[in-house]
């Protein structure tokens, strides 16, 4: 069995995201945007699911906006572009699941443009079959 107090956990880690744990058909990841930072947009294959611990952000999907806090849960659907800003004077802390798994299991990228290099360069692939 896994177990995560998820709240907890997200707001200790300062990585830009960390995946939690992989299974056949979801992926859990943790992710801290710092103040004046974003995702950037991008658009999945896969179904994403957000839900927000601590901080203040901007949500954009698919064309829409809307103003996200703690306790706040965000449905992106494959296929959809979009971004999450952080609009706010601390980290926005949030976790998601994506479904399928989207990055590499139990990858950690400490900073956005870590990230954005390693899924360039094809090392942030999910697990296949």
């Amino acid at each position: 069995m896994e177990h995560f107090t998820i709240a907890t956990v997200a707001e200790q880690s300062a990585d830009f995201r960390r995946v939690l744990w992989t299974g056949e058909h979801t992926q859990l990841v943790i992710m801290t945007i710092p103040v004046g930072g974003e995702i950037g947009e991008e658009v999945h294959d896969v179904d994403q699911i957000l839900t927000f611990v601590s901080g203040t952000g901007k949500a954009k999907v698919g064309g829409q906006e809307k103003n996200v806090a703690q306790g706040d849960l965000v449905v992106v659907p494959a296929g959809k572009k979009h971004n999450f800003l952080n609009t706010g004077v601390n980290p926005l802390v949030l976790y998601t699941v994506y479904g399928p798994a989207e990055h590499a299991d139990k990858a950690v990228h400490k900073t956005k443009e870590e990230a954005d290099a390693l899924e360039e360069a094809g090392k942030d692939e999910p697990p296949t079959d």
